[in-house]
């Protein structure tokens, strides 16, 4: 099996674990090789080095090492992580577990489950596709944007707030949890919409199916910023219209062999 070992680029721990695991497998017969980015960069040559596409991607380190592994990773490949972080909600493996379970799924092959990204536009020009969250935020602290929200093209809402939070099921564990909104069955496909800190009581999270038409203006001669799984791309000016959809890429998890909600109660109620 050929298999892309990523470790966090910024954990000395981290790298020297996936060389030891890519050494345990390589012993097994399998083509590993090891990758990582340098200064937070694009790794090199996709991820590869010239080698064929892995088949798996066994990614070591915490949710935002997975959440920059899934940018990078084109086209998607099969993953798995290894909790080098906090939390490590995105990863199913602890350090002492990885070694036994990836030997046995390389004989055995594994089961995957897709989890929806979501595709950002403006003016038909692609932003970039997000398997947490796109988050648009004010640049100066306490000032206000406002904010449309349009579903099939019917205004649906109008509100103020300090920004808004788009997010994926996946990404309702994320930050849109710790902003007031609810913990999603990642098989659902829709889009939940959480605003930041809003004026109104009555401006409430909403979960928006995927199938829907979904456009978010930004009314504001504030400055905004665009941000995709905490990474700025870009600035919104006044009158902008933010187009959601579905991406047609997304993210392929090997199951880990744990229960979405058991997983929630582990590592979210008890921490």
């Amino acid at each position: 099996m050929r298999i892309n070992c990523i470790p966090r680029p910024d954990e000395p721990a981290a790298i020297r674990y996936a060389y030891d695991l890519a050494r345990t497998l390589q012993a097994d017969g399998h083509d590993v090789w090891v990758d990582y980015a340098d200064e937070g960069g694009p790794y090199p040559e996709g991820t590869a080095h010239g080698r064929e596409r892995p088949e798996l991607a066994v990614i070591v380190g915490g949710d935002g090492s997975v959440l920059h592994a899934v940018q990078h990773l084109t086209p998607q490949v099969p993953l798995i992580g290894v909790n080098f972080g906090r939390v490590g909600f995105l990863t199913d493996l602890e350090a002492t577990q990885a070694p036994a379970f990836l030997r046995r799924i390389a004989r055995e092959g594994f089961a995957v489950e897709e989890r929806m990204r979501i595709r950002l536009s403006v003016d038909g020009k692609n932003l970039g596709d997000a398997l947490n969250e796109a988050v648009i935020v004010t640049e100066r602290p306490a000032k206000m944007l406002k904010f449309s929200v349009m579903v099939d093209g019917i205004a649906a809402e109008t509100f103020r707030s300090d920004g808004i939070i788009l997010a994926t099921p996946t990404g309702s564990t994320a930050y849109a949890m710790s902003a007031g909104g609810p913990i999603i069955d990642p098989r659902i496909r829709g889009y939940l919409l959480v605003p930041l800190a809003p004026y109104m009581l009555s401006s409430r999270p909403h979960l928006i199916s995927a199938d829907r038409s979904l456009g978010i203006g930004f009314e504001s001669d504030k400055p905004a910023s665009l941000v995709l799984d905490g990474q700025q791309v870009g600035e919104l000016g006044d009158g902008a219209i933010v187009r959601v959809e579905e991406s047609p890429e997304p993210a392929l998890f090997v199951d880990g062999g744990e229960s979405f909600f058991t997983k929630v109660d582990r590592k979210l109620r008890r921490l």
